[in-house]
């Protein structure tokens, strides 16, 4: 039995993410519709070895469609989820626009794959942020064995955060260095190529940025209400990837042997931890993969009980699209879709 997709934002790089992982995990489609607003409308996207032309967002009908896999920013979302939800078409929202609704599940399969039956609430399921998904796919495992108390968190997050423009962005100005030409600041509030910036989304009342407020409020959410968070969001001249160092403090005595045991059984995540030059993980190395990465795990000897560990992920992947396609993945293995638009 097949399902019936749209992908909304289906030309950006999350939604041509979306379409690859589609094909490459075989998700039981009959159809897959490819949507995108009036500017982008008629572009064609790869879907497998099929070529779709995107369709006009503003009049496609959901009625017909199963599952809608939104990656059009906050604003479309904000418009268009409740009522494609309301056309019976559930959504699955890759935006911050519907995280912290009480009655949405922010949803990470690994973590509380079990919480993804409360979409029919209002019939939309939240896509957390990129740097919250691996961050929680790592901590969950440790978390059940010792349970967290603390976590400071630095993010390294790479300019594909930003979408294409950031993309392009780093690359105009690293071959502007190159070539002694002007170096122009666009997307970024500076200099992103051979730079880091301390700053990403708008900054807030208490001098937290939003992505700092973000990673605080959803990781509680997915994980655990009682866990203190304190973060600092950096973006880094990297293509794809976002890295973390995140420092943990535990309730219970845990080790670093012990983690790593428990890390490497634990679904989602990847052991890389060698104590020699290049036994770790760099954001290199984890792009389009779909594993959550941790190295570097030790122990923190200005705690009682407190570990160090390297995050990395590639965030167009398991930050976003992979993350999206493993909940409707959910709905399908869990029964929970009612089927009437079923094949």
């Amino acid at each position: 039995m097949g399902y019936r997709l749209a992908i909304v934002g289906a030309t950006g790089n999350v939604g041509r993410e979306i379409l690859n992982i589609l094909d490459e995990r075989g998700f039981p489609a009959d159809e897959v519709v490819a949507l995108a607003s009036r500017r982008s409308q008629g572009t064609e996207v790869a879907y497998g070895d099929k070529t779709l032309k995107t369709q006009f967002l503003d009049t496609f009908d959901f009625s017909q469609s199963d599952i809608c896999l939104m990656s059009a920013g906050g604003e479309v979302s904000k418009k268009w989820s409740p009522k494609i939800a309301a056309a019976g078409c559930v959504v699955i929202d890759n935006s911050s626009a519907f995280r912290y609704d009480p009655d949405v599940p922010l949803i990470v399969p690994e973590v509380n794959a079990d919480a993804v039956a409360m979409f029919s609430r209002k019939n939309i399921i939240a896509n957390p942020n990129c740097s919250t998904a691996q961050l929680v796919v790592a901590l969950k495992p440790l978390h059940d064995h010792a349970k967290i108390k603390r976590i400071v968190v630095s993010t390294y997050q790479s300019v594909s955060g930003a979408g294409k423009e950031g993309m392009d962005e780093l690359f105009k100005q690293s071959r502007a260095v190159f070539v002694a030409d002007a170096v122009e600041v666009n997307k970024f509030t500076k200099r992103i190529a051979f730079n880091v910036i301390p700053h990403i989304d708008v900054f807030m009342e208490d001098g937290s940025t939003k992505e700092e407020w973000k990673v605080m409020a959803e990781t509680k959410k997915i994980l655990d209400p009682k866990i203190k968070v304190t973060c600092t969001a950096v973006r880094v001249p990297v293509f794809i990837g976002h890295s973390e160092a995140v420092n943990i403090e535990f309730e219970n005595p845990i080790t670093a042997d012990e983690a790593r045991a428990i890390l490497r059984e634990a679904p989602g995540c990847l052991v890389v931890d060698k104590h020699e030059d290049g036994g770790y993980t760099t954001p290199y190395e984890s792009a389009g993969e779909d594993a959550t990465y941790i190295s570097r795990i030790r122990e923190d000897q200005t705690l009682e009980n407190g570990l160090n560990i390297w995050v990395v992920a590639d965030n167009l992947r398991k930050g976003a699209a992979l993350n999206a396609v493993q909940i409707a993945e959910l709905l399908v293995n869990r029964g929970l879709l009612k089927g009437k638009k079923a094949a």
